[in-house]
């Protein structure tokens, strides 16, 4: 099968075709054949050492089709995503024409949407979701600050708090994307940076911040809450630094809470996959009430341009690879 392996740490050339075996059948395992996949930042993470684990083949993410199931657990030719499960980082990933992944981290997705609108899914919205709705357990009309709006990550987590009735702030660097924030349902946009809180006229009343800019930012969210509002750290946008000499004493407002999420515990027993409501999402996808079409697509062939566009910053949304 084909395949694209991190011949060594290092640029997009790192990035390098070639053939390997197509993965045999195991039992509580799942093969598929991927029909797309979604472009990550943690796998340009990954491709240049900065990740603590890189498998030989990248891609933490795909929809597709049932190759193979030993255990029954999803019946072959059956449209399914794949997410996390050691997806790309201790097992071999989705930057291929198959791949094995644990049947903890596949799910069933049945849907008329085109293969690249399906593969803007998986990954992206069940982070959102779980950030949104289990993490911060935002309800209707709160409010909610999403720090690093304009990312994949961000828009999606837009759609579907706007979807249930949550008063969305969307941040960014750049002004000329204030407009795509409000087009998605924000209720206004504001200029990302360290003086947010001091500029943001509901200082003290936030019910949430969804910070996907990292600790650059953190302990500024946290500022902006209100007695028992939420801060979900979830995205690092800003770069991988830790928060320098954290002092919760001299540095956290009384009363708010801290929590923190990351996709690859989806799979484990505290969080199983069938918590996410992909079926549903996908759903309101294909019904026009949220706006989850990439903003790029690439053929397999293109992967390392995909790569080069991540790397600027010049993805505006989620990028995805198509099986030709």
């Amino acid at each position: 099968m084909r395949a694209i392996v991190i011949e060594k740490f290092g640029g997009p050339d790192s990035l390098v075709y070639t053939d390997l075996p197509k993965p045999e059948p195991k039992a509580g395992h799942v093969v598929i054949r991927i029909k797309a996949f979604g472009l990550n930042h943690a796998e340009m993470h990954m491709r240049r050492g900065e990740w603590a684990e890189a498998a030989k083949v990248s891609g933490i993410e795909c929809v597709g089709l049932v190759d193979s199931c030993p255990g029954g657990e999803f019946p072959v030719g059956a449209k399914v995503a794949a997410l996390m499960g050691g997806l790309g980082r201790t097992i071999n990933g989705s930057y291929a024409d198959y791949t094995r992944a644990p049947a903890s981290n596949v799910a069933l997705i049945e849907s008329d949407l085109p293969w690249a609108e399906l593969a803007a899914i998986p990954e992206t919205y069940a982070t959102a979701w779980t950030c949104l709705f289990r993490n911060l357990e935002i309800t209707p009309g709160q409010t909610l600050v999403i720090r690093g709006a304009t990312s994949a990550f961000g828009q999606a987590a837009i759609n579907l708090a706007v979807n249930a009735g949550v008063h969305v702030i969307g941040t960014s660097r750049k002004r000329e994307r204030f407009a795509l924030l409000e087009n998605l349902g924000a209720e206004r946009a504001e200029l990302e940076g360290p003086d947010l809180p001091e500029r943001i006229a509901e200082a003290k009343q936030i019910d949430a911040v969804l910070d996907l800019v990292g600790n650059s930012t953190i302990l500024g969210s946290l500022d902006m809450l209100r007695r028992g509002g939420r801060a979900c750290l979830a995205g690092w946008l800003g770069g991988l630094d830790p928060i320098t000499n954290f002092n919760p004493l001299a540095q956290m407002a009384s009363g708010v809470y801290l929590t923190f999420f990351a996709s690859f515990v989806f799979g484990t027993p505290g969080f199983p996959l069938s918590d996410v409501p992909l079926q549903t999402i996908a759903e309101e996808v294909a019904a026009g009430r949220l706006k989850a079409k990439p903003s790029r697509v690439f053929g397999f062939e293109d992967v390392r341009e995909g790569h080069r566009v991540m790397e600027a910053g010049e993805a505006k949304g989620k990028m995805v690879v198509v099986h030709e």
